[in-house]
């Protein structure tokens, strides 16, 4: 074989492994989070806490990211429902005094998209029963048992309040929403059923394992090894839950 047919061999078979390793990239990438869905990870983890120092950094992290403002306040606004108002207050005047210091520096960032009006024709309970449906993906057929049973008064306050009222904003998608319910949760800790809950309802609204397993260790990263070993112990048995029984 002649040096140019070597050449052009040579060419070919480089050209070749460089598609299929950008083919591998792009698949792999998405399987990743991306940098505004870590960013909404590591805000409600740490508003959660209540470690408010971090939670700056933090949003100064997510604006320069891409996050819009109102994403932001969103996030946070969405906290209250897991880790209480004085938790989301505190970080909504965090995130004003963020927002006060980068415009004192000259940074301008998106506003982004406000909440588009609700439609109000449906009453508020069986709209959030709907939208509870879409996410669990099962129906809401039977009556209430457990802790709606022992109080139905919590059965309608979620579902009015929480799945209507909160989750039929749609300056987040159910996705983001659900990363930040399971940041609020590994941060708070002991409350390894409702994360299992949720965890699976992150299956549904369309992340993958492979992101779930990330999530984990930007709680690692963000919280600490003890939160982020709870979560992962939870995540690990719902993924084995999922796996085909051989």
């Amino acid at each position: 074989m002649n040096n140019k047919k070597l050449s052009l061999l040579w060419i070919i078979l480089f050209s070749t492994f460089t598609s299929a390793l950008q083919a591998q990239h792009a698949a792999n990438g998405h399987n990743l989070l991306s940098a505004k869905q870590k960013s909404l990870i590591a805000i409600a983890a740490v508003a959660a806490k209540g470690d408010l120092p971090k939670l700056a950094a933090a949003l100064h992290s997510a604006l320069d990211a891409g996050l819009s403002i109102n994403e932001g306040k969103e996030a946070l606004v969405h906290l209250y429902a897991y880790a209480g108002f004085p938790r989301s207050i505190r970080g909504l005047q965090t995130f004003m005094h963020v927002l006060d210091e980068r415009k004192e520096k000259g940074i301008r960032d998106s506003v982004g998209a406000t909440a588009s009006p609700i439609d109000q024709k449906e009453d508020k309970y069986h709209r959030g029963k709907r939208v509870l449906e879409e996410l669990t993906g099962a129906a809401e057929n039977g009556r209430s048992v457990g802790y709606g049973a022992f109080a139905p008064a919590i059965d309608v306050f979620l579902k009015e309040h929480l799945f209507a009222d909160i989750f039929e904003r749609d300056v987040l998608s159910y996705a983001e929403r659900e990363l930040v319910t399971v940041s609020v949760l590994s941060s708070l800790g002991g409350l390894e059923p409702m994360l299992a809950s949720h965890l699976k309802i992150c299956f549904n609204v369309g992340l993958n394992a492979e992101q779930l397993q990330q999530f984990v260790e930007e709680i690692r990263n963000n919280i600490g090894e003890q939160e982020a070993d709870a979560a992962r112990q939870v995540l690990d048995v719902i993924l084995a839950e999922q796996m085909p029984s051989q």
